[in-house]
């Protein structure tokens, strides 16, 4: 039916009141979703008892090669990398300087030993008059005073005679002297090795205080660290170690050994004694100046709760440590590997508390705690996403081997991961679901 001029007010009034009252109605508000985290079962048992350690690789028998004299450098024989064996020639310095006063010497001996010669005849030739002066003597044809004079030339040539030979002792040792100048001019190696860091250049000028060449066996290599006064108690000779390494993969790798020796005295200003392990290297692993982190296990704890090192949460607020449960076991298998994006199904809505705790024993990547019972499921990854803003969160359970290489990675190695396209994720996605949301 057509709307009459008259009528048009009133139905402008009945749009307006109808858009207002639509306004006016409440809209749906959208509701912010609980993060997503991980959840490891605790278990009971014991845990090995660890001190972690820096240590400084060295090669065995390590020495730095200076030269013993000055000189130039006039060949070097060998490169940083090379194998070389005891008395293989490396460095050799110019030798004419030594080698001028290697023929000096060589004079100066010759000249004394003509003197020696020259004094023995002279005294030969004073005994050889003594005995015939005395047979005259016998026959009273010379006086006394003939005879007294006569034995004190025999007893100045006899002095004369141990003085030459005394110069030519000394010319002797002068050129001895000199000859080994002359031979330090070949700076040889002096155990079988590798040799590195090399600094020699021909014709540069050395000083016995210039730094030639290092040269160690790679294949056998001591790991030398510090400990400190409170864990020489603890901390013995014989103990197992492990040597941890990291490879060009981003992946860890161990090497088993045991703490060789510890030194009796302490540094007076950091009160720490200096431990060695020595352990085969015939892969070479391990190359020397390297820093690595050394694991001392000098036993096992009691029987207690253990959970991983990442379950434990200090409050940034209160500063308690403690470590956050759920309320209830999830319902799902754990799982080694982590979903994909979307696979959001796989998590599951639970309350958490927080539960303050005390550690009893701190191993490498678990710790032993009260106030938690075996079974009891705690948030291995994701705490700082929820902390104090939510009491119910979305979790999925996970084995605790998943915990173990998540700790193990060091923070770039789990973003190149997260990074790099085409790779599953070893950490979960923080609630994001993906661009669509």
């Amino acid at each position: 039916m057509p709307i009459t001029r008259q009528a048009l007010p009133a139905v402008i009034c009945l749009v307006l009141i109808a858009c207002t009252q639509e306004d006016s109605a409440p809209r749906p508000q959208r509701t912010e979703l609980a993060p997503l985290v991980e959840s490891v079962a605790a278990r009971h048992g014991t845990l090995p008892l660890v001190e972690r350690l820096t240590g400084t690789v060295r090669a065995d028998n390590q020495v730095i090669l200076f030269p013993e004299v000055s000189g130039r450098v006039t060949r070097v024989l060998v490169e940083s990398g090379e194998q070389v064996q005891k008395g293989d020639l490396l460095v050799a310095l110019s030798d004419q300087q030594y080698r001028e006063q290697l023929r000096q010497a060589d004079a100066g001996y010759r000249i004394n030993e003509a003197r020696v010669r020259q004094a023995q005849a002279r005294l030969a030739e004073l005994r050889a008059q003594a005995s015939r002066t005395e047979s005259l003597g016998r026959q009273d044809m010379v006086s006394q005073l003939e005879l007294e004079q006569l034995k004190a030339k025999m007893e100045s040539a006899s002095a004369d005679v141990a003085l030459a030979q005394a110069q030519l002792e000394e010319a002797a040792a002068t050129r001895a002297e000199r000859e080994g100048l002359m031979a330090k001019t070949e700076v040889k190696a002096p155990i079988s090795g590798v040799v590195g860091q090399r600094n020699a250049e021909v014709g540069m000028q050395v000083t016995p205080s210039t730094r030639l060449f290092t040269i160690g066996n790679l294949d056998r290599v001591s790991v030398t660290f510090s400990i400190s006064d409170s864990m020489l108690r603890k901390i013995e000779v014989g103990h197992p170690v492990e040597i941890l390494t990291n490879t060009s993969t981003g992946s860890q790798r161990v090497m088993g050994g045991e703490l060789t020796r510890i030194s009796p005295f302490l540094d007076e200003i950091t009160r720490s004694a200096e431990a060695e392990i020595e352990v085969a290297n015939p892969e070479r692993w391990l190359r020397p100046g390297m820093f690595v982190a050394v694991d001392v296990l000098y036993g096992q704890s009691r029987q207690a709760t253990l959970i991983p090192i990442s379950a434990l949460f200090s409050d940034p607020e209160t500063g308690a440590t403690g470590v956050f449960v759920l309320a209830s076991p999830p319902a799902g298998e754990a799982t080694s590997g982590t979903p994909a994006i979307d696979a959001a199904a796989e998590y599951e809505s639970r309350e958490v508390t927080f539960r303050g705790t005390n550690i009893l024993a701190r191993g490498a990547m678990e710790v032993a705690v009260d106030s938690i019972s075996p079974g009891e499921w705690v948030v291995s990854l994701g705490q700082n996403l929820f902390a104090g803003r939510y009491d119910s969160i979305r979790v999925r359970p996970v084995t605790w081997q998943h915990v173990m290489v998540l700790q193990g990675l060091k923070r770039e190695d789990l973003l190149g991961q997260i990074l790099q396209p085409g790779v599953q994720q070893s950490a979960p996605n923080n609630g994001r679901r993906g661009d669509s949301e």
